[in-house]
Parts: C-alpha cells; sequence; structure tokens
C-alpha cells in the first residue's frame, strides 16, 4: 500500500474511516492525562478528524499530520475555520487564525517531517494512524512517531483486533502483543479500556465482521 491509495481514497471521497462525531474514547479517557491547558498535541494522519476540534476547544494546541491536502482543506472550511498556508520543508503548513488560533496540520507525508516541526509538542493522540499501516509499515510508522516526539511525551493510542480472514484492513488488526512488541522500546504503556464485541464495529459494520477488540493506551516517550 502506498501513498496513493490514501490520496484516491480523499479525492473519491471514500472515506468510510471518517467519524462524524467525537470519538468517546477521546471525550472520557483525555482527561485522566492531566495535561495542563496550552500543550500541544500531536495528531498523526489526522485526515479532517473533528477529534481536533474537541482537542482544541478543550484548551490545547493541535498539529496534525495528514498526507492529503484535500482532507486538510475540507477540516478547515467544513469546521468555518479561516486559515494560511505557508511552506515547510517538503510539506505545506496549514495554521488556523481566528477562532482556530492554535490548529496547524502539516499536509504531505508524515516521513518527511522532521523533528524540529514537533519541537512544542508534549502528548500524541492516535486514533486509527497505527492501524492504517500495513505489516511492513509499522515498524517504520512506530520509529519515526518516537523520533518526532520528546521524550515524556505522553498521550492515547487505540488499536484494535479481529480475525483478519474476515475482513481485509485498513484498518488492520493490531493486537495487544503486537502493540507491546513494537512500542516498547520507545514507550512505556498502560492499557486504559480494554472492550470487545459487536457493539465496538462502529463503521466497519458490514464488512465481514461481527466482533471487535478495541485497546486503548496511555503511552509515553521514554
Amino acid at each position: 500500500m502506498d501513498s496513493n491509495f490514501w490520496l484516491s481514497r480523499w479525492q473519491e471521497n471514500k472515506i468510510g474511516f471518517h467519524q462524524s462525531k467525537y470519538n468517546s474514547r477521546l471525550t472520557s479517557l483525555w482527561p485522566s492525562l492531566q495535561l495542563p491547558q496550552g500543550a500541544e498535541v500531536f495528531v498523526p494522519l489526522c485526515g479532517k478528524s473533528l477529534d481536533m476540534i474537541w482537542l482544541h476547544e478543550q484548551g490545547y494546541n493541535v498539529l496534525g499530520a495528514e498526507l492529503s491536502e484535500t482532507a486538510v482543506v475540507a477540516f478547515f472550511n467544513e469546521n468555518d475555520l479561516q486559515y494560511q498556508v505557508t511552506t515547510s520543508g517538503n510539506l505545506q503548513l496549514f495554521t488556523g487564525t481566528g477562532k482556530a488560533a492554535g490548529i496547524r496540520i502539516f499536509a504531505g507525508d508524515m516521513f518527511a517531517m522532521d523533528e524540529a516541526q514537533t519541537a512544542g509538542v508534549s502528548a500524541v493522540y492516535d486514533r486509527a494512524s497505527m492501524v492504517a499501516m500495513p505489516p511492513e509499515m509499522r515498524q517504520q510508522y512506530v520509529d519515526k512517531l518516537a523520533a518526532l516526539l520528546p521524550v515524556a511525551a505522553t498521550g492515547i493510542l487505540i488499536s484494535m483486533n479481529y480475525d483478519p480472514s474476515k475482513m481485509k484492513g485498513p484498518p488492520f488488526s493490531v493486537p495487544d502483543e503486537l502493540v507491546r512488541e513494537l512500542l516498547n522500546p520507545y514507550f512505556t504503556l498502560s492499557v486504559l479500556e480494554h472492550s470487545e464485541g459487536p457493539e465496538r464495529l462502529g463503521n466497519l459494520q458490514g464488512r465481514g465482521l461481527d466482533t471487535l477488540e478495541e485497546h486503548v493506551y496511555r503511552i509515553t516517550k521514554i
């Protein structure tokens, strides 16, 4: 799977992965992190997620990274937010203005980002990034995430586990033991919530699954 897969999804509006409301695990579990107001939250592969609106409304600054410029433009336009565009390295940087001040999103390949671009980050929110990565890219993703996050940065990562014979990803099944194997060299992690059952399927209903297991982790860069 290459970048053209995701770019075409956005261009063709095949975005069943997009949630039309705030993620309930974010709203219920994020306060437990006890992050100070004004902390900057990195949201990798952010799409046009409304979760960024929620984080901003709670008093946090948001730094997103999204491959598709179409998705970034849609985020600002659909939420009636103003922005300015500048160039940062090989990426376009969309900076919110007015009521969107404090929201910035890099449009382009996250793997082209460098540590200077995330120097102010103190938290991370990964709802659907790790599970978007095919097996051959997961290690590369975790290596890059660890490189971009400063020591002590903390946050939430959500993963799912299902029978891969019943559904072809993305999103991909990433069981608990694999999450721990990938993250342990760089992060401490603890399970904030574990749930399973057909009620967890959400917008994956109709793709062949009859149940889904979900883990919500708190991760902290070491």
